[in-house]
């Protein structure tokens, strides 16, 4: 039986008469009653009508609750209370990992407090003799624009400052033609010094000037009453000095031959301190550094306790490195003790080479010169490197005085001087800077050295402990906190020798950082069992443990 006009038939005829048409109708569905999840063939999560509907041998899949369903269970009280409980849940388990964070906070050591960080207790310190280091006018003499031209290769170096001087007017022994506020013509002007400080502060370097008076005469000193009375004409000089030169920009004075000052008037140590003071603020503190010219080591020490400076510089190490035959690494451990322990509150200084005795190639058995640098970069206080030691320059090569030339590259005179009428003297490749720029050389080991004197908390100023000596091999330690921990092995021997370090309170393995004979294969080595090239220095490194 038909339905009403203008309505649908009903019954098995009117579904086959429908066909498609009652197909699509019947996946209609309601919206409200998707599941709120992704459906079938949907994988983002999008809202699609299921398709498929019931049919004969089908049965139809849960449709998830609608939207009244959903608003109902939500309005009761049950659910009311699940889910407060959760919330109670979540905020327990936050509040119970807050407090076992704090807890572990608490207990976790205390990072020790970093001792006070002047820059010269921050990096080693590059001495250069202006007269040799670089010619910029080919007049056959070195000189502050030659210097400045220099900038580049210097911080190569990673060197904190240099040192540069004297440069002021003077005549030998003559205090009449003594002029300490004067730039010699000779080194340049004060324009010059100008543009070296410029090229210097763009790369982090800080510039200390010699202002030794006498620096070309028989003693570092005119030998005159040192006392304040009658305003004598070297005390005045003095004082407008340092006020001059430390108000151009200046960050350091250095006075060589104070033991001379010392033994005479130790007052005026404490005036040029207060001087120096005065200029120093907290973004640009300067510094003052006394130097002695004496090899004694009981006068260095005496002197130590003497004067009140920021750095002492002394050769005190000389006297034990570099006379003795057959050298021994148990007297090296004394040396080095005794000197820490007479340091008190002055910053320890290592220098072997300088203007008074000449580089350290002339000096020491050439088997020394990298196990040296690395004790001088490794020892705590700030070692002190003069030109030319970095690529073993040596004092028989131009031109005199104990003053080479600074060897650059192949060419004519070394690169230091375009005036060929001097000298034709060309120098080997492998004792220049353009030589040994690739490792291994003398020169990146110094490079090396350097940035890790500059970077390493515990080489900077981390304690410093002895931990085994032998007639041939010394070993210390540098620990600073939680820092990474380091091992210097020093084998002064010409011979191999293998020692073990069991038992001393050490890891049983360490890491190698670098060695000064350069064929040593990184990675990690055994305490128990350590062997060492003749004349090896070896720096190890291991991590702190909680």
């Amino acid at each position: 039986m038909s339905g009403p006009q203008g309505s649908p038939p009903d019954g098995p005829a009117a579904d086959a008469e429908l066909g498609p048409l009652r197909e699509v109708e019947l996946e209609d569905v309601e919206l409200e009653k998707v599941p709120l999840g992704p459906g079938p063939g949907d994988s983002n999560g999008a809202l699609k009508p299921l398709k498929g509907s019931p049919g004969p041998g089908r049965v139809a899949g849960p449709s998830g609750l609608s939207k009244e369903e959903l608003l109902r269970v939500a309005g009761s009280p049950a659910w009311q209370r699940a889910r407060w409980a959760l919330l109670l849940l979540f905020w327990l388990a936050w509040l119970a990992m807050l407090a076992g964070a704090i807890a572990i906070i608490l207990k976790a050591p205390r990072c020790r407090s970093l001792p006070p960080a002047a820059w010269w207790r921050s990096g080693a310190a590059y001495q250069l003799h202006s007269p040799a280091f670089q010619d910029s006018d080919g007049d056959g003499a070195g000189d502050l624009a030659g210097v400045a031209e220099r900038m580049e290769e210097i911080a190569a170096l990673k060197m904190k400052s240099i040192i540069i001087g004297p440069i002021h007017k003077t005549a030998p022994d003559n205090i009449r033609e003594t002029r300490l506020t004067e730039i010699d013509s000779k080194l340049g002007n004060l324009e010059q010094l100008q543009k070296l400080l410029e090229a210097a502060r763009r790369k982090g370097i800080k510039v200390i000037l010699d202002l030794t008076p006498n620096y070309r005469g028989k003693q570092e000193w005119f030998g005159i009453n040192f006392n304040r009375t009658n305003g004598s004409q070297d005390y005045l000089q003095e004082k407008e000095a340092f006020r001059y030169w430390l108000e151009k920009g200046l960050d350091g004075l250095r006075l060589r031959g104070i033991e001379q000052v010392v033994n005479s008037a130790p007052s005026r140590v404490e005036e040029w301190q207060n001087l120096t003071k005065n200029f120093s603020v907290d973004e640009k503190p300067r510094a003052l550094i006394l130097a002695t010219v004496s090899s004694n080591s009981e006068e260095i020490l005496q002197l130590l306790n003497q004067s009140d400076t920021d750095i002492l510089f002394s050769y005190y190490l000389r006297e034990t490195l570099v006379p003795a035959e057959p050298l021994r690494a148990d007297n090296v451990r004394q040396s080095v003790e005794k000197y820490i322990a007479n340091c008190g509150k002055t910053w320890p200084s290592w220098a072997i080479g300088g203007f008074e005795v000449g580089h350290m190639a002339s000096s020491l058995e050439q088997y020394l010169h990298g196990l040296v640098h690395v004790m001088l970069f490794t020892l705590p206080g700030t070692p002190f490197i003069y030109y030319g030691d970095e690529i073993g320059l040596e004092d028989t090569q131009p031109f005199q005085n104990k003053t080479p030339w600074m060897l650059w590259n192949t060419s004519a005179n070394g690169g230091f001087t375009s005036n060929a009428s001097i000298s034709h003297f060309v120098p080997p490749l492998n004792r220049t800077v353009q030589g040994q720029m690739s490792p291994p050389s003398p020169l990146s080991l110094i490079k090396k050295l350097s940035l890790l004197k500059m970077k390493e908390r515990s080489l900077l100023f981390g304690e410093f402990e002895s931990v085994h000596s032998s007639p041939t091999v010394y070993v210390y330690s540098r620990i600073w906190d939680q820092s990474d921990r380091f091992l210097v092995l020093l084998n002064f021997g010409k011979q191999s020798s293998e020692i073990s370090l069991a038992g001393n309170s050490l890891p049983a393995e360490a890491s190698v950082e670098l060695s000064s004979v350069g064929q040593r294969l990184e990675g990690m080595v055994s305490l128990s069992k350590l062997h060492l090239a003749g004349g090896e220095g070896l720096l190890l490194k291991f991590p702190f443990v909680a």
